[in-house]
């Protein structure tokens, strides 16, 4: 006779826990899209701030020059050489070299023009420059106008 007190010997189901590997496949597939759209993003910004940063710099020149010709009526000092220009900040000389060009007793040029990396990646934009009038200008390959560089 049975007994009514057997147990069901059937095994009983394992569930389980944690995620399949589609689920798994699927989050990695969108945080590497997610990554891939934050990387770019993060790049042109800093192609952007290194150029203000060389922007800026040029500014800081600029007036620099312009003080040294309020108190000497002159871009050129008494042996008609141009004032020496401090260095503007760490690192950036890592990405732009910076140049004073044509200088006259009235007249001077500055120059950003961007180095490896940052030329590559700034080719729209390319050097910076500015003149004793104030005059910005860009001399990118694309059609960029100052307004967008500086």
């Amino acid at each position: 006779m049975r007994s009514a007190h057997r147990r069901d010997i059937r095994p009983h189901s394992i569930e389980t826990a944690g995620f399949t590997l589609m689920e798994l496949m699927v989050v990695v597939s969108i945080i590497a899209i997610l990554s891939t759209i934050a990387y770019g993003s993060y790049q042109r910004h800093v192609v952007k701030s290194r150029r203000a940063a060389a922007a800026a710099c040029l500014q800081e020149r600029v007036q620099r020059l312009e003080r040294f010709h309020t108190a000497h009526m002159s871009y050129l000092d008494s042996s008609g050489k141009p004032p020496e220009l401090a260095q503007c900040a760490d690192g950036l000389a890592q990405h732009y070299q910076l140049s004073l060009s044509a200088v006259a007793a009235r007249t001077f040029k500055l120059r950003a023009e961007p180095l490896g990396g940052q030329a590559e990646a700034d080719a729209r934009c390319g050097a910076l420059m500015i003149d004793q009038r104030g005059v910005r200008s860009v001399s990118g390959a694309a059609a960029a106008t100052p307004e967008e560089c500086w």
